[in-house]
């Protein structure tokens, strides 16, 4: 098979499957996951039934894939944040201000039972939690925080304390509990 015929049809595949990503998400945040079976979805993701389980095997499965879409697109966002900044400082700042804002999302209910008791959640938080201690390393090596734990624990102690944000805050909500978290971290 060409390479351009086997580049469409997996793009296509990929496309279908976003859309019925998409429409199950759409559905299970106005409605409920109540209100999902995989008839709904096939029939307002605009795919026939045969096709939406050549994709996937039920419900829990759409959404858990749509989820870890929506976690990888937030990791991936948070490095391109660090990245586009010089003082590792900065960086961690930025990079948590962003996922405050990420983490905002309001899952609570039905919704967030199905979706947080999923292994990649779990995968996800570990990712993140190395992602920042080594967030802190950078910045405890460049001489900005004078932490008085390891990077590990410090990156555990962020994460926790970032949980006290409500759903949807403000941003002057959110900057000041960065800057009293990087504070508790010890930021020079």
């Amino acid at each position: 098979m060409p390479k351009l015929w086997h580049d469409t049809i997996e793009a296509h595949r990929s496309a279908v499957a976003d859309a019925i990503m998409d429409r199950t998400a759409s559905i299970a945040a106005s409605e409920g996951v109540h209100a999902l079976t995989m008839a709904r979805i096939a029939e307002e993701a605009g795919v026939g039934r045969a096709t939406l389980y050549r994709h996937f095997k039920d419900v829990g499965e759409i959404l858990a894939a749509w989820h870890q879409r929506q976690i990888s697109a937030h990791l991936v966002d948070l490095e391109s944040v660090r990245d586009r900044h010089d003082s590792p400082l900065k960086a961690l700042e930025a990079v948590l201000i962003t996922y405050a804002f990420h983490s905002a999302h309001d899952h609570h209910g039905s919704l967030g039972q199905v979706l947080h008791a999923q292994p990649h959640v779990h995968d996800a938080h570990r990712h993140l939690q190395s992602f920042i201690a080594s967030m802190v390393e950078t910045a405890s090596n460049a001489g900005q925080i004078d932490a008085q734990a390891t990077p590990a624990e410090a990156a555990r102690y962020v994460l926790a304390a970032m949980q006290a944000l409500p759903p949807s805050p403000s941003r002057p909500a959110v900057n000041r509990l960065v800057a009293m978290v990087l504070q508790g971290i010890g930021a020079a």
